[in-house]
């Protein structure tokens, strides 16, 4: 239901419908989740006819299960970066209510599957961006069980995981693009894998998600260039994997399922991956589930030089000018996820 909402009134979670009037020269959608201070103070600073928004009331449930969290407030320097806020930390008290909205939400059986997808997945993102700032032995042992709170529910509820593909946020925050590749892939992880208990998937799910998490090692000014890095820069960033598995080596956080997938996300069938050039067979299905949902979020992304493509467009890219780079079966099988 659509209600009007004064302006001041607006809080992070909200789902805000504007006129194309409204944003002709801002970055703002039509519709969207409001998810950070940015997005606020944009609303805030419009010229509008009127001091009032359309809010969606029956997608407002994020605000409700967020007003017990402070905000960082971002700065003029932050909204120009791909990059989280420095300052942006928990107290112990409050990663443990998120962890705990997290677990309760999973595994509410009576809770909207459209709600608790997006509970979950606004929570584990909130926990993913604290870590990107201080990957701890702590704070990676408290975000590979959240994520195996997440595991379990798409595991056992196909329409709370059909709901999580959808949810999913097109930014290229580091961490935003590590939820949205751990949740694609734990989804297409349970398509191609149903339940085969051979596989740890709590474990599956940890290594997608924290797949990306050597890239606090490669610097920022690498990370967030706007345009094609030259060689000494590619070199840097091709370290990452390594990176990440060697931050998880440290933190006594290294499974099996995790050395996979963090060394292997960004090698390709055709021999053209890093960084050990695996080819074909040499690659474990772990890590060519995670490379196609790392491709595919990678396109669909909003970055602050280019726009996000859309879905039909990223997967039709993907099958025409990139299925040398994929196992073929998978990548169809990925392709399934998005139809109901």
């Amino acid at each position: 239901m659509d209600t009007l909402v004064d302006i001041k009134d607006l809080k992070i979670g909200m789902y805000v419908k504007l006129r194309g009037d409204w944003i002709r020269g801002t970055d703002l959608k039509k519709e969207f989740f409001i998810t950070d201070p940015g997005q606020l103070r944009q609303l805030q600073n419009l010229s509008l006819r009127y001091d009032k928004v359309y809010v969606d009331r029956d997608k407002q449930w994020v605000a409700s299960h967020l007003d017990d969290i402070s905000h960082p407030q971002e700065t003029a320097a932050d909204s120009e970066t791909n990059e989280p806020h420095q300052s942006h930390r928990f107290n112990p008290q409050e990663r443990q209510i998120i962890m705990e909205r997290v677990k309760s939400a999973a595994a509410d059986p009576s809770m909207e599957p459209g709600k608790k997808a997006a509970a979950v997945y606004y929570s584990v993102k909130e926990l993913m961006q604290e870590l990107f700032e201080c990957p701890t032995a702590e704070f990676i042992k408290d975000t590979k069980e959240a994520v195996g709170s997440l595991v379990d529910m798409v595991m056992e509820d196909d329409e709370a995981a059909h709901a999580l593909i959808q949810v999913t946020q097109h930014d290229f925050y580091t961490y935003t693009h590590s939820v949205n590749v751990g949740t694609l892939s734990v989804c297409l992880a349970k398509k191609l894998f149903q339940k085969d208990p051979s596989h740890d998937m709590r474990e599956m799910g940890a290594g997608f998600f924290l797949h990306d998490l050597g890239k606090v090692r490669v610097g920022k000014e690498i990370l967030n260039k706007p345009g094609r890095l030259d060689e000494h820069e590619m070199k840097r960033m091709r370290t990452h994997p390594y990176q990440s598995f060697k931050i998880l080596q440290e933190t006594s956080q290294l499974s099996e399922e995790c050395r996979v997938i963090t060394m292997q996300h960004h090698e390709r069938a055709d021999g053209t991956g890093y960084p050990l050039r695996l080819v074909g067979e040499q690659i474990h299905d772990y890590g060519r589930i995670c490379c196609i949902a790392d491709v595919y979020d990678a396109l669909t992304a909003k970055r602050s030089y280019k726009e996000g493509m859309s879905p039909f467009s990223a997967l039709k890219i993907m099958r025409d000018e990139m299925l040398s780079h994929f196992h073929k079966e998978i990548f169809n099988n990925f392709v399934l996820l998005f139809s109901k």
